[in-house]
């Protein structure tokens, strides 16, 4: 199934839910230079692609989730690319959030209540 197909699928013809959504940019790529035109052009995080294999071989399904650009559907397919050349090239690749029991990633902030979630110090003022 693609992102598309899993992001359509009633509850029903889902397969029950061991499903992990990992951000790409700075959780798998290194993305050490920023956004540069939506090429793909740096290495793994270290030990990112092992990690992927580990849960993967746990029963886990990954599906790389990366925010929309201005590329579309031609960044989806350079990260499907750049995933193949580390093996991983079956990975789905969406940019729809799709039903999860983990979301992995670099900017998250865990939701707990509202009070936490004002305070946590991402949030507050810089300086």
């Amino acid at each position: 199934m693609t992102g598309k197909d899993l992001a359509m699928a009633s509850e029903n013809e889902l397969p029950p839910l061991k499903r992990i959504l990992m951000d790409f940019d700075r959780v798998i790529h290194k993305y050490s230079g920023g956004w540069q035109d939506g090429t793909i052009y740096d290495e793994p995080i270290k030990g990112a692609i092992e990690a992927i294999y580990q849960l993967r071989d746990a029963g886990w399904e990954i599906v790389i989730f990366t925010a929309l650009s201005p590329h579309g559907e031609k960044r989806n397919e350079l990260i499907r690319e750049w995933l193949a050349k580390y093996g991983l090239g079956e990975l789905v690749v969406t940019n729809t959030k799709l039903p999860l029991t983990v979301l992995i990633d670099d900017n998250a902030i865990r939701f707990t209540n509202w009070q936490e979630t004002l305070s946590h110090p991402a949030l507050s003022e810089r300086k």
